[in-house]
C-alpha cells in the first residue's frame, strides 16, 4: 500500500510552557488530536487529500481554541474577518476567500471557489455572495464571539496595536489564543494537497489579509515537490513567498524537504525578521514540522504509527 499520512498546525509564537495550565495544554493536545485523526481515517478509507485537509480545518475551524472561524479574533471595527485557502497537488488548482464575515467554515469556501468557479481568490461581499449561491453555511455574529478574544482586542484597541494572535506582551502575559491553522495530506494515490485558515491579527485595520489565502505565500501544493501551509507573520511570508520557495528549493536545487524547510524558516525567515512556522509533507510521506519560535500547536500521523501531538520547541 502507498504511503499516506497528514500533518496540522494550530499557529505558532511565543508557546511557553510556564504559561501554560494542565487544563489547558489538555485541551489543545486533544483538540490538535481530534483534528488529525479525522483527516487520517479519511485517507486509510480511500478518501483523497483534498478531502482529509478539508476535514481537518474545518475541524480547527468549529474550535474556538483557535484563530480561525469559531475562535477568530477581533478587527480594529469589532468584525472577525476570515481568510482561507485551499490547493490540489495533482492538478494545481486552487481556492481561496479572503475577508469574508460570517462563514463558518472558510476553507469549504475556498475548496469551492476552486471547484465551481473560474477564479482563485474572492473577497469580501463578492465572495459571501458567491458562498450563498453554492449553499456554504453562514452564522450570526455571535457564533464567533469569545470571551478571551473580546478582552484581547479591547486592550489591542486601548493601546493602539496591531496584535500578532500568537504573540505574547509583557503587559498581557495570561496570552491564551494563538494563531493560524493549516493541514497537508498524501493520499493513497499519491496526490498531496494544502490548506490553510485564519481569523488574522488582532485589532487589524483597512481590510488588511494576510498570507494563508495567498496561493505560494501560506499555501501551496505540488505533487512533483511538497504541500505547504504557514503560520507567523503574514507580511513576511508574502515578502519572501515561503511555501512556493519551499517547493523551488526542492524542484529546482534538488534539496530534500526537511533542507528546503529548514533554509526557508531558520534562514531566509529570520534574516528578515519573520516569525512563525510551516508543516510540509511529501509523496514518499516525509514530514517536517519547522519553526522558529518558541512553539507551534502541530500533529501528525503517518501511516499505521503512533499520533505525534507537539506544543513547546
Amino acid at each position: 500500500m502507498n504511503p499516506i499520512a497528514i500533518a496540522i498546525h494550530g499557529g505558532a509564537g511565543t508557546i511557553l510552557r510556564a504559561l501554560m495550565t494542565a487544563e489547558k495544554e489538555a485541551m489543545y493536545r486533544n483538540a490538535l488530536r481530534e483534528a488529525v485523526e479525522l483527516g487520517h481515517q479519511i485517507l486509510q478509507e480511500g478518501g483523497s487529500s483534498l478531502t482529509a485537509v478539508e476535514a481537518a480545518v474545518r475541524n480547527l475551524e468549529d474550535c474556538v481554541l483557535f484563530n480561525a472561524g469559531k475562535g477568530a479574533v477581533f478587527t480594529h471595527e469589532g468584525k472577525h474577518e476570515l481568510d482561507a485557502a485551499i490547493m490540489c497537488g495533482a492538478t494545481g488548482l486552487a481556492g481561496a476567500v479572503a475577508g469574508v464575515r460570517r462563514v463558518r467554515n472558510p476553507v469549504t469556501l475556498a475548496k469551492a471557489v476552486m471547484q465551481h468557479s473560474e477564479h482563485v481568490l474572492l473577497v469580501g461581499n463578492g465572495a459571501e455572495v458567491f458562498g450563498q449561491s453554492q449553499n456554504i453555511a453562514f452564522e450570526p455574529e455571535e457564533y464567533f464571539y469569545d470571551g478571551a478574544r473580546y478582552e484581547q482586542w479591547r486592550a489591542a484597541v486601548a493601546s493602539d496595536q496591531v496584535v500578532l494572535d500568537h504573540s505574547l506582551r509583557p503587559e498581557n502575559l495570561t496570552e491564551k489564543k494563538f494563531g493560524t491553522v493549516g493541514a497537508v495530506a498524501l493520499d493513497q494515490l499519491g496526490n498531496l494537497a494544502a490548506a490553510t485558515s485564519t481569523g488574522g491579527m488582532t485589532n487589524k485595520k483597512f481590510n488588511r489579509i494576510g498570507d494563508s489565502p495567498i496561493i505560494g505565500a501560506g499555501t501551496y501544493a505540488n505533487n512533483a515537490t511538497c504541500a505547504v501551509s504557514c503560520t507567523g507573520h503574514g507580511e513576511y511570508f508574502m515578502r519572501a513567498v515561503v511555501a512556493y520557495d519551499v517547493s523551488c528549493l526542492i524542484e529546482y536545487k534538488g534539496l530534500t524537504l526537511a533542507e528546503a524547510c529548514h533554509y526557508v524558516v531558520h534562514e531566509k525567515l529570520k534574516k528578515q525578521g519573520g516569525e512563525g512556522g510551516l508543516i510540509a509533507l511529501n509523496q514518499q510521506g516525509k514530514v517536517a514540522l519547522m519553526f522558529n519560535s518558541e512553539g507551534m500547536y502541530r500533529a501528525s500521523k503517518q501511516n499505521q504509527e503512533p499520533t505525534y501531538i507537539g506544543i513547546y520547541g
